[in-house]
Parts: C-alpha cells; structure tokens; sequence
C-alpha cells in the first residue's frame, strides 16, 4: 500500500496519455519482482517483458562492459525535454535496479491506462533510464568469482576475500563514480588508492573504462535538462558541486526531499562523480540519491518499503 503522501504525489504529478498506436497488453500482475538479489540477466528478462507490455518504452542499447554484456537504457514519453536516471553505478548497490524498472513500469502502465490528472507530463518530457550501469560488477557482488576462468586476480584486489558481496567496483577493480573529468586528479589524490580494488580506484585515467565512456556519451546525445544518480544508502539527496549548480538546484532539491522524507545535503569534499560531471559540463541540476537506510547491501526485506519513499522523489524530479 502506498502511503497517503506518495499517492498524493503519484496524482500530483502524474499525467499520461497512451500514444495514438500504442496498444498495451495490460497485465494485472506487475512485471518487476525481486526475490533472491537481483543479475544482470533478471534485468534483461524483465525488460523483455515490459517491452512486450508496454510498447511506449522503447529499448536501446548504449553501450558494453568489460566483459561485453550489453547496457541497456529504456526510454518513455514524447516530450522534447529529456531527463535522464541511472542506477547501479556500484556493484553492491543492485537493489537500485529493480526501484528503477518498477519505477518505469508504474509509469508506463500509468501510460497505457491514460489516467487522467491533471498535468501532462510524459507529452512534455522523455525519461531516459539507464537500471545497470554496472552488469559486471552486479553480477561478481552476488555470485563470487571463478578465477580459473580468467586472468584478472579479482581475490587480490578484493584484499583475498572470496565474498563479493561489499564490492562496489566494476570487473577491473575500477570504482565507475570515480571516473568523470571532473577535478579527477583531485579526487585521486584524496582516496589515495592507486590499484585495482574492491571501491575507490578511480582508474588509470578519467573515462578509462567502458562503462563510464557509455553513461558520458549517452549524456552528451540526449543533452539532459535534468539527471539523477540512484545510490544506497542514508536517505538523502545531494545536489551541489562546487558551486557550478543553478541557482534553484537547492529549492528543487528540498522540494523532491521533502516529497519522500528525504534530507537535501549540500556535500563537499567528493570529485569525479557523474553528478559532479553532469554540473560542471552543462551547468543544469544533477543529483545524487542515496536510497534507504543500513549497510550495503541492503536487504530486499527493506524493497517495498524504499520504493515508497523514492516514488515521490522521482516523481518530482522528472516533473521538475
């Protein structure tokens, strides 16, 4: 059940028409379902399901991992004003895709049953969602690693542990919220770890790697009015970066805080982010939300719950 404050947001925001051809299946039964984690191949088969539901979302593919999987971003709306969400940017962080897809899925759904509120908002904009930024790393944080396939020592820059499980990087031991040409020199120099490892490796270099090279051109294509980065964990929104934001960053941020329960946090001290990146190159609103509340990995007792919280918040910042 959702809260009478998310509801109340959902109506607020929410307006859509289905598109003149677009003939939904429409399924009483939702699509996005965890049950035991969360792999890159459970994306997949749900994003194969929702296409085939819900032909407004529209599937492309941006890019690849190291290890070749394919990276997926769905988009949904006809506006000209573009917005972007990504998630699962740190390995152990999965449970940031499936929020995402359910997210994508009220919409559409949402879409497909042309509710009628009063705004409507997906003919203004068009949300570009990236759920698995990182496939690799995801699928390594769950299922361990079988180091006689390959030559990449992932027990040693995993500091000899055979448990994933708290790992954030990607497959190379590069961590993908370190490698924008954001002052990343800078961010180098104050984590102070110049190896591979399980978090805070920033790479050789700025964009070394395929991920983070995918997320960037992606950004520059679609030229965002607005992104949000999904993160766990501490229930709160981070907005700034050295002050280059616009002026209203911080208002719009209270706003989608407050719409969830949310704290708005001006963070200092971190480079090199893709919310830092976004800032810096284009001078429009990026955030960072750090969803729920413990020790990564969250635990998908907490799914329900969280999604609750960051409906409102999402809902917001698409709206703008």
């Amino acid at each position: 059940m959702k809260s009478a404050r998310a509801e109340a947001a959902f109506q607020r925001v929410l307006t859509i028409h289905a598109q003149e051809g677009d003939k939904c299946v429409m399924n009483k039964n939702r699509v996005v379902e965890v049950k035991d984690g969360y792999r890159y191949q459970d994306l997949i088969t749900h994003i194969e399901q929702l296409t085939k539901l819900y032909p407004c979302l529209h599937l492309t593919w941006i890019g690849h991992s190291v290890l070749g999987k394919r990276i997926p971003a769905l988009q949904l709306g006809t506006g000209a004003e573009q917005v972007h969400i990504n998630s699962a940017v740190h390995a152990n962080e999965w449970i940031t895709t499936p929020l995402l897809l359910k997210f994508m899925e009220d919409l559409a759904r949402a879409w497909c049953d042309g509710k009628p509120v009063s705004l409507a908002l997906l003919s203004r904009i068009s949300i570009c969602a990236v759920p698995m930024v990182n496939p690799d790393g995801v699928d390594l944080s769950q299922d361990g690693w079988n180091e006689d396939t390959t030559d990449l020592p992932l027990t040693k820059w995993n500091q000899g542990k055979k448990d994933f499980s708290h790992w954030k990087a990607n497959i190379r031991g590069v961590d993908l919220n370190d490698q924008f040409p954001a002052y990343w020199d800078e961010e180098v120099a104050r984590r102070g770890v110049h190896a591979p490892a399980s978090q805070d490796y920033a790479g050789k270099h700025a964009l070394s790697e395929p991920e983070a090279v995918a997320l960037a051109r992606l950004t520059i294509e679609k030229n965002f009015a607005r992104v949000l980065s999904m993160h766990t964990q501490g229930k709160e929104l981070y907005w700034n970066y050295r002050g280059l934001e616009p002026a209203y960053s911080s208002e719009f941020a209270e706003r989608m805080a407050e719409a969830g329960g949310y704290k708005a946090v001006a963070l200092a001290g971190s480079d090199a982010g893709y919310k830092d990146w976004f800032i810096a190159k284009f001078k429009r609103p990026g955030f960072t939300l750090e969803a729920g509340e413990g020790v990564n990995p969250l635990p998908l007792t907490q799914f329900d719950h969280i999604y609750e919280e960051i409906e409102p918040i999402l809902l917001t910042f698409v709206q703008g």
